[in-house]
């Protein structure tokens, strides 16, 4: 039995350590650390971001995506007109083949519209990504006031709050 116990308690530690890694993988597809920042309790739109990245060699597209705390989440991207940055709505994202998508604050995003449940700092919620290729995937977005220093040397030059 002790060998049982041992191989018992090693599995629990490997899914504990990839939980806390907060990566996902799906097919050719790796995604890196959904998150998005709380959000004040009368808040009806949310911001998730994420990085895909495809090992794979062909294209792959994110098509759309859907959370049981929005009632709807669609992907946008910020275009310059004139002066003004204004969101618009993509009706998919390509992830292209040995590159990367980046979804980040100025940048593409998942906007998370008529929320019925407001992103708190330290909770994490699900939201379900559609792939052409991969499938569906779910990932934990994980609340975070300040995102981790990747993150924020990534983003500090173009902040945008929704």
């Amino acid at each position: 039995m002790a060998p049982l116990k041992m191989l018992l308690a090693s599995a629990l530690l490997l899914g504990s350590t990839a939980a806390s890694a907060h990566d996902y993988h799906a097919g050719e597809l790796d995604i890196a650390h959904p998150w998005s920042r709380p959000l004040p309790p009368v808040a009806t739109t949310g911001v998730a971001y994420l990085k895909v990245t495809n090992k794979g060699d062909s294209d792959d597209v994110l098509l759309s995506a859907e959370s049981p705390v929005a009632e709807k989440v669609e992907i946008h991207t910020h275009v310059k007109d004139g002066d003004m940055m204004k969101m618009r709505q993509l009706e998919e994202l390509v992830i292209p083949a040995h590159g990367e998508q980046t979804l980040a604050p100025g940048g593409h995003h998942l906007m998370l519209m008529g929320l019925k449940q407001v992103p708190v700092e330290g909770e994490r919620f699900p939201v379900t990504l559609h792939f052409k290729q991969a499938g569906a995937v779910e990932v934990e977005v994980a609340v975070d006031a300040e995102p981790d220093a990747h993150h924020q040397t990534q983003h500090q030059d173009n902040q945008h709050n929704h």
